[in-house]
């Protein structure tokens, strides 16, 4: 103050916590308001999650069918926000220049990442509360560790954001939008998340089954359904892919 009643401006950036959490809360709001976003994020699992436990149409073994689907929805929930839903957000934002002002800003351009992955675990955990709802009302009964399912989410949500980082980093919008969405209805079917993997032939599930949405769905199965102990195996074969989609998105993104 350098008078009586006279206050002297005093210019600079805002606290990076403050600044990150401000960017995180915008990247939320805009990831609901899409409507492609919801589609791909709430009703699609929603839908498939409703239908097939309701009409029986793929053979999930002994049991509900409920308590076979639910895990696997859980995990193409976690794919279709970490993954398709941010490879084409970040794409488009990449195109229209959003991206490269965004780093120009105060804000640093690993805290712009950490914005946009915290925008993606607040959208997952409303995602994952919803469709558990759902779940349970159709008669869903969950077993396991609480702990085994939070590390297999974050695992899987740290290997997809890798991956749907390095295409929007690497290709062009348009390309983006084609190949998440492609991506999406591959691992879709293929995944593990409606049709069990032993209706493969064992070539194809011995490959299928180093997917990260396969061992996601399938660590998330062993532990909800089964009730079994840490599945190792599947979160090895997702950290591995979290290494390497992380590594390459910091090594290959283009912000311009």
């Amino acid at each position: 103050m350098s008078a009586a009643g006279t206050y002297t401006p005093k210019p600079g950036a805002a606290p990076l916590p403050r600044m990150i959490a401000a960017q995180a809360a915008l990247e939320t709001r805009m990831l609901l308001r899409n409507g492609e976003q919801l589609l791909l994020t709430v009703v699609i699992p929603t839908l498939l999650l409703v239908l097939f436990s309701a009409v029986d149409i793929v053979d999930t073994g002994d049991g509900k069918a409920v308590d076979f689907l639910a895990p696997g929805v859980l995990a193409l929930a976690v794919m279709s926000t970490a993954f398709t839903g941010q490879a084409i957000a970040t794409g488009f934002e990449r195109r229209y220049g959003v991206l490269k002002r965004l780093g120009a800003s105060p804000l640093p351009r690993w805290g712009l990442m950490a914005a946009k992955t915290l925008s993606v675990l607040v959208t997952e955990v409303l995602q994952i509360a919803l469709l558990t709802a759902i779940a349970f009302a159709l008669g869903w009964s969950p077993h396991g560790s609480p702990v085994s399912v939070l590390l297999l989410l974050v695992l899987g949500t740290a290997a997809f954001s890798g991956l749907g980082l390095l295409m929007a980093g690497t290709l062009k919008a348009e390309a983006t939008l084609a190949a998440a969405n492609l991506v999406f209805l591959l691992l879709l079917m293929g995944g593990g998340v409606i049709v069990p993997l032993d209706k493969f032939p064992d070539a194809a599930q011995s490959v299928l089954g180093l997917l990260p949405i396969s061992a996601l769905s399938d660590g998330l199965r062993e532990v909800l359904q089964q009730g079994a102990g840490m599945p190792w195996a599947d979160l090895g074969i997702l950290a591995v892919w979290a290494v390497l989609g992380l590594g390459a998105a910091a090594r290959f993104f283009r912000w311009e």
